[in-house]
C-alpha cells in the first residue's frame, strides 16, 4: 500500500484556509508538531488565544484533509493556543516567591493556571517509573472514594499509554454537550475522561511535548464534570514535562506516590515525591504496590519484591505511610476485566485496603481544604 508522505500531508493541509488570515494554515504558520508513524498522524494547530473556542472548525477541517490520504489510517490534530510574547523564565528562577533554587531546570509550560469550577479538590496519582501499578491504585482508590459517599471524577492523565478505559470497561468516544464541552463517560457512578476515548491507543504514543500538554489542559478544562468533591488524576509515570504541567498550571490539593518495595521503585518514588515538593503540591502519602504475596490455601505472606520499603521512605520524607496492597490475582483480573475489586468485590481482603486508603486519602483532602487555599505556583513573565 501506498502511504502518504510528510510532504503529501502538508500539501493537503494547504487546502485548508484559515479564516482570520485568509492564508492557508501552513503558510500561516498553524500547523506544528508534525508527526508521521506507520500512517498515524498527530499535528498542532496553533492560533491565537482569543482564537480558541472558534478554532475547533478548522481543528476538524485540518484531520478531515489528511485522513483523505492514502494509506492513513488515523489523525489527531490538537488545538493549541499561544502568545506572542518573551517565554516564560524556567521554573527553577527564584525571582518569583516560592520557587525553590533546587526545581527542575526546565521551561515551565505556556499559560497560566487553570480554573476547573465545580472541584472542590483535586488529587493527583503518581509514581516515578512505569510498571508499579499505579492506574491500579488510581482506579480503585477513587471508587473507594465514591463508595464513602464522595462524587468523584477520574482523569486519566497518561496520555502515553491510557489504561483507565480498560480498567473501566469503556469504550467510544465521549459525547459533546450543547456548550461544545466533552461528556465524561461514566462507570459505576464514576465520571471519567482519557484520551484513550479520543484517540487510537498506538496514535497518542507519537504526541511530542506541547502536543500533550495542550491534551492534558483540554482533557481537563473543556470537560463537563458537574459538581464533584474530588478529582483524582491518574499521572503519567515520571516527572517529564506532562507531570510538570499538571504539577503547576493544576491546583492540585495534593498527591499520592505509588511505589512497589523495589529499592529501585523507591529511588524513582523519591523522584515523585521531589518534584511536589518543589511544586508546592503536599503529597498526602505513599502507597506500596505488590506489597506482599498471599499464598493460597496456606494464606502465608511471602514479601517477594522486600519488605517495608514504602513504609521506611514515608517515615524517611515525613509523610503517611497509606497502606500496603497484596499482589493478588484477583486484583489483576479484576482490573483486566473492566470491572475493578472495589465495586466486585467490595468485602474482600483486597478491596478492603483500597477503601481503607481512600478513607485516609479524605482525611487529607477535608485537612487541605479546611486550611488556606493552595494557589498554583505561577509562572513569572518577562
Amino acid at each position: 500500500m501506498n502511504r502518504a508522505s510528510k510532504e503529501d500531508i502538508l500539501k493537503a493541509l494547504s487546502a485548508v484556509t484559515d479564516p482570520a488570515s485568509g492564508k492557508d494554515v501552513v503558510s500561516a504558520g498553524l500547523i506544528q508538531g508534525l508527526v508521521l508513524r506507520e500512517g498515524h498522524v498527530g499535528f498542532s494547530v496553533e492560533v491565537a488565544p482569543e482564537r480558541g473556542p472558534a478554532s475547533e472548525p478548522l481543528r476538524r477541517q485540518c484531520e478531515e484533509a489528511v485522513r483523505k490520504l492514502p494509506g492513513i489510517l488515523s489523525v489527531t490534530a490538537v488545538l493549541t493556543a499561544h502568545r506572542d510574547q518573551p517565554a516564560p523564565r524556567p521554573a527553577h528562577d527564584h525571582s518569583h516567591a516560592g520557587h525553590s533554587h533546587e526545581a527542575p531546570q526546565r521551561a515551565a509550560p505556556q499559560g497560566g493556571p487553570i480554573n476547573v469550577p465545580g472541584i472542590k479538590a483535586i488529587v493527583a496519582v503518581a509514581s516515578g517509573k512505569g510498571g508499579v501499578g499505579k492506574s491500579t491504585v488510581a482506579v480503585n482508590l477513587a471508587l473507594g472514594l465514591l463508595k464513602l459517599g464522595r462524587r468523584v471524577g477520574l482523569l486519566d492523565a497518561d496520555v502515553y499509554g491510557p489504561s483507565i478505559p480498560r480498567m473501566l470497561g469503556l469504550t467510544g468516544k465521549p459525547e459533546v454537550t450543547e456548550t461544545k464541552k466533552l461528556k465524561p463517560k461514566t462507570s459505576y457512578g464514576l465520571k471519567t475522561m482519557s484520551i484513550g476515548y479520543l484517540v487510537p491507543e498506538d496514535t497518542a504514543a507519537i504526541w511530542r511535548g506541547p502536543m500533550v500538554q495542550s491534551a492534558l489542559m483540554q482533557m481537563l478544562g473543556e470537560t463537563e464534570w458537574g459538581e464533584l468533591d474530588v478529582l483524582i488524576v491518574d499521572m503519567p509515570p515520571g516527572t517529564g514535562d506532562a507531570q510538570l504541567t499538571m504539577a503547576q498550571r493544576v491546583p492540585l490539593t495534593g498527591a499520592v506516590v505509588v511505589s512497589t518495595p523495589q529499592e529501585i521503585a523507591l529511588i524513582d518514588a523519591r523522584k515523585g515525591f521531589a518534584m511536589f515538593e518543589k511544586t508546592h503540591v503536599p503529597v498526602f502519602g505513599i502507597v506500596e504496590n505488590m506489597a506482599y504475596f498471599v499464598s493460597p490455601g496456606s494464606n502465608e505472606k511471602s514479601y517477594i519484591f522486600g519488605q517495608g520499603g514504602a513504609r521506611k521512605m514515608a517515615e524517611t520524607l515525613g509523610c503517611d505511610f497509606l497502606g500496603e496492597v497484596p499482589l493478588h490475582m484477583t486484583v489483576r483480573e479484576t482490573s483486566d476485566a473492566g470491572t475493578p475489586i472495589v465495586v466486585t468485590a467490595p468485602d474482600s481482603d483486597e478491596a478492603k485496603v483500597f477503601i481503607e486508603i481512600a478513607r485516609r486519602v479524605g482525611e487529607h483532602i477535608d485537612k487541605a481544604l479546611g486550611a488556606s487555599a493552595r494557589k498554583a505556583p505561577k509562572i513569572s513573565v518577562e
